[in-house]
Parts: structure tokens; sequence; C-alpha cells
């Protein structure tokens, strides 16, 4: 295998306890909290052993419990949490299409959000084939590179787009764009809305193809995305008409879930 083929590949010294610690962190930071019951189903631990492992974040203060015994992000998470509650049920409501497109392809698929410039991953299911993207779960990157966030960003209008790499305040957070590039950025999205999709190669990993394609609320306004992801030998796979048109079925499905969920949703 060579270097930039690890990523794709669990490690063989995976430690079970360790990667246990690891998701639960990333599930507080990317809903905001979860309660014991939440962090076990996850994790398809016992309640006892989820338990012993949030009790030992609380001791080193990555977590924390409120007044409703929901487990928080605490002091020592760098990374602020997300303040959108919605994530979860959107995480639900689409898990069972996720993951029947990823059986149909067997690839790797994974659902993100948008926050600020960047793109967070709150689902990832995994292919079953030796050479495979691996869980993309809790996975923070910029916005620009992922094919997710190029096909969120294509949805939005060019106000918002200007505040977030135009205005002073995208010069103080390093994301400022001179007006040449911001110009080829607006055409660029341009393209991905006429296409329907975006694509990733190589922009975020060496060796990673991607596509992605948003999902909208009940209103029509931009949610999320999902991606499929794909070692770059099997790049070529990503826009065949059996691909595309299985990447469509489930966008429509999932759109007309969140069409039908009651939970108003607010990204």
């Amino acid at each position: 295998m060579t270097d930039h083929q690890a990523p794709y590949q669990r490690p063989r010294y995976a430690l079970s306890s360790v990667d246990h610690v690891l998701r639960i962190i990333q599930l507080l930071r990317d809903t905001g909290g979860a309660r014991l019951s939440d962090v076990a189903r996850e994790l398809q631990i016992s309640p006892s052993a989820a338990h012993r492992l949030l009790s030992m974040l609380v001791y080193r203060d990555f977590a924390a419990q409120d007044a409703t015994r929901t487990y928080i992000p605490g002091p020592s998470l760098g990374i602020g949490p997300t303040s959108s509650p919605w994530t979860r049920t959107l995480k639900s409501l689409v898990a069972p299409h996720l993951e029947l497109l990823a059986e149909r392809l067997d690839e790797t698929v994974s659902l993100m959000f948008r926050t600020g410039t960047r793109t967070r991953v709150i689902l990832s299911i995994e292919g079953t084939q030796p050479l495979r993207v691996g869980d993309r779960m809790g996975l923070v990157q910029d916005a620009r590179r992922t094919s997710g966030g190029k096909a969120i960003l294509a949805e939005h209008d060019r106000s918002l787009l200007e505040r977030l790499y135009r205005s002073q305040s995208s010069q103080l957070a390093g994301t400022h764009m001179s007006e040449l590039d911001f110009v080829r950025f607006l055409s660029a999205l341009e393209e991905v809305r006429q296409r329907g999709y975006a694509l990733n190669r190589d922009e975020t990993e060496a060796g990673l193809h991607a596509l992605g394609m948003s999902l909208q609320s009940a209103s029509g306004s931009v949610l999320a995305a999902f991606a499929l992801c794909v070692p770059a030998s099997r790049g070529a796979s990503l826009e065949t008409e059996t691909t595309l048109a299985l990447m469509r079925a489930a966008r429509d499905e999932m759109n007309a879930e969140i069409r039908a969920s009651a939970f108003r949703f607010e990204p």
C-alpha cells in the first residue's frame, strides 16, 4: 500500500476503547450534546460501558453534564460545537437512505453540513471493498474543496458568498479571495449548479475522489449535502450513468423524507 492510500484503511493497531472515546468527542462536538443512551446506541456498546467512557471525558474536561443530564462539550474540547440541534434529526431521517446507497454502490458515503467556511461530516458509512475510503465521521474541511461543500455553496446566493470570502472578516479569518479568484469561484459554482453535483479530485486528500449533491429543507433552501467517496483508482466510476442515477434517486428520496418530516430544520 502506498502512503497516500493509508487514510482509507482502519489502522491494524486500532484500539476499540480509544476509537470509542474519539467518536464520543466528535459526537459531542458535531451535535452539541448527547444523552447516555444516544452514545451507547451510536457506538453500539452497553450503557455501562458508555458511562465509563463519558465519566473519564468529564474528569478530563472534554465533556460536562447540563441540568438535564445531557453530556455537552467540555472546556478542553478546542473546536466549538455546532449550535444546530437539527443535525441529529436530519441524520436519523436520511441514514437509512445512505446505508442503502452505500450498499448498492459498495463505496463510502457521508453526510455533511456547512458551518462557516467549513463542512462537518456527521454520518459516514463505509463500503466493504478491501481498498476503500475510510470512516469520515467528524471530519472538518474547507467547504471550497470538498464535493459536498461545493454542492452546498452552489445553492447560496452571492451576498452570502461575499460575506464568507470577500468581507473584512474573511480577511481576518484567512478565507479572503481576490476579486479575480472570487469571479472564478462563482463561475465554478455555477457549473456545479447547472450540473447538479460537485466533484473533488485530490483536492482534500491525495488519492481521494468524491461526488457530492445538496439536500434541501422543506422550504427549498439548502440544508446539507451527501457525498460518495472513492479511491482515485475508481474515480471514473463517479460519473457513470448508473452511479449518477443512484445518487439522484437517493437525493430525491431524502429530500422527500425531509419535506414529509414535521420537524422544522433551521440551518
